[in-house]
């Protein structure tokens, strides 16, 4: 395998895979392949996987039982290096991946739905992109057909699909038209979207490394788990030569609505990048849009007050603030006026309470999966406007990083995850981040004007002139003397 060359994007242009059937493999595949019921399907995809062109002695497959019954059990015709897994706590097409994935051996992790019929090249196709470099996730192609009467020694001895499947009467993906659209995902601005689940590979310590599948995610799960990948930095590349066919229409066809309207919990609070799920103001989601990493230590409780105020009450809601500080460091008992660490322990006690708000010691390497990252100097508080047009600005051109120079000669900067976890795949200790997502993302800097905006200027006041005072009025003021002696009249006054 050759070294991790630096992609640009999801542009995979500069690697050449090997032709199929003119190479040597040499990695392992594991083939996942997730079940619960459906043995006749089940049998069909066997006996496919049996007929693979892929050396037999790299691959096996392990067919998960999710809580089948009756319970799954192995055809006659199946590959040589097949085992059968049993679900034994949890349930869900992502516990049996992550199940399957922890039991199998292979370098490569290949998920394939029980009901798919995979050409003989199928796992070729896959695994062929991976000897080339290691953080690529490679993408199968399908089709929807109604399932013929057909029987697994039929599949087994087909020489493609055409022979087995009406090809010109099955549905497309619409992933398909998406590829085609974006110059096989080249071009697009987020390649995860079709990385849908039935057909992927990928290797196994990245499957790992990101978590694998979430099991609470009941519907949505592939589209999840891929855009952690994404998080993760890796470049997805479909692959034309990799077809098969679906056994059954797509449950969307039964009822599109629901089924939109299904998954669109699970997607709005683990993919913050899905704006339009997020329109409700005022909403507070389980993965963050912007996380706000700010620097702390030897800074007073006030200065981090209007630091942490301002970040909260911008423009853009869907954000969590980070304070890094030796709070580890801060022990459990009383503490005087004049303890040394007095500033830390008023801030914790502040901070400590808000889920908005994280005190740790030292920022992650990644804020994934949260999108975007801003760090900045704590005393310069943010604009309300400053996260929402540092994102707007990025998203442009999908830059890696936004650095803002300060007037003082400081910088505050967003960083984009993916551009993140690509680096970390690819730069090695003391190596330059930012030089590394400079070639594979951007690295841009501008000014502050844009992003600190000057405090509008109130237009003058024009206050009228008061009105001319009137003339005064004489009035008469009457003596002491002369008020008593009127009084002193009245009062002898004959009635």
């Amino acid at each position: 395998m050759n070294a991790r060359p630096a992609l640009r994007q999801n542009d995979y242009s500069p690697l050449a895979a090997p032709q199929l059937g003119a190479w040597s493999p040499a990695l392992s595949v594991s083939v996942v392949v997730p079940a619960h019921g459906g043995q006749d399907k089940l049998d069909l995809t066997l006996a496919a996987l049996a007929a693979q062109t892929y050396p037999a002695h790299l691959m096996e497959v392990l067919v998960v039982d999710d809580g089948s019954r009756p319970p799954i059990r192995l055809p006659e015709i199946r590959p040589v290096n097949t085992r059968l897994v049993r679900v034994q706590d949890g349930w869900g097409i992502s516990n049996a991946v992550n199940t399957g994935a922890k039991a199998a051996d292979g370098e490569i992790i290949q998920r394939l739905d029980s009901d798919m019929v995979a050409c003989r090249e199928h796992i070729e196709a896959l695994a062929r992109w991976h000897h080339v470099t290691d953080y690529l996730v490679t993408i199968g192609m399908k089709k929807f057909v109604d399932a013929p009467p057909v029987t697994p020694r039929q599949v087994f001895h087909a020489g493609h699909l055409g022979e087995l499947f009406d090809l010109d009467g099955a549905v497309a993906s619409s992933t398909e038209a998406t590829i085609a659209k974006t110059d096989g995902l080249r071009k697009s601005r987020n390649p995860y979207h079709v990385c849908t689940g039935p057909t992927f590979a990928l290797p196994r310590e990245v499957f790992h490394a990101v978590g694998g599948l979430d099991p609470t995610v009941i519907r949505g799960e592939d589209t999840e788990f891929s855009y952690r990948l994404a998080m993760h930095g890796v470049v997805f590349v479909p692959d034309l030569s990799a077809q098969a066919v679906h056994l059954g229409l797509p449950s969307q066809h039964r009822d599109r609505e629901r089924a939109v309207r299904a998954v669109e919990p699970y997607l709005a609070h683990r993919i913050p990048l899905r704006r339009d799920l997020r329109k409700d103001r005022g909403r507070r989601w389980l993965v963050p849009y912007v996380e706000v990493v700010l620097d702390v230590t030897d800074t007073s409780e006030s200065v981090v007050r209007q630091a942490v105020a301002a970040a909260l009450d911008g423009k853009l809601q869907d954000v969590v603030v980070t304070l890094v500080g030796p709070w580890s460091r801060l022990s459990p008992e009383r503490f005087g006026l004049s303890d040394p660490c007095f500033e830390l322990r008023l801030m914790r006690d502040l901070f400590a309470n808000d889920e908005r708000i994280r005190l740790i010691d030292e920022a992650a390497p990644t804020p994934a999966p949260t999108p975007f990252r801003y760090r900045g100097p704590v005393d310069v508080p943010l604009h309300r406007a400053t996260l929402e047009r540092m994102v707007e600005s990025v998203q442009k051109d999908l830059a890696g990083v936004l650095v803002v120079d300060l007037p003082d000669g400081r910088t505050a900067r967003l960083e984009r995850t993916s551009a993140l976890g690509r680096a970390l795949l690819l730069t090695g200790a003391g190596e330059d981040v930012d030089e590394v997502i400079s070639a594979t993302h951007g690295v841009r800097h501008e000014p502050p004007d844009r992003f600190w905006p000057a405090p509008a200027q109130p237009e003058p006041v024009t206050i009228p002139a008061p009105p001319a005072a009137p003339e005064p009025v004489p009035v008469s003021v009457e003596s002491p003397e002369n008020s008593l002696l009127r009084r002193l009249k009245s009062a002898l006054r004959p009635n």
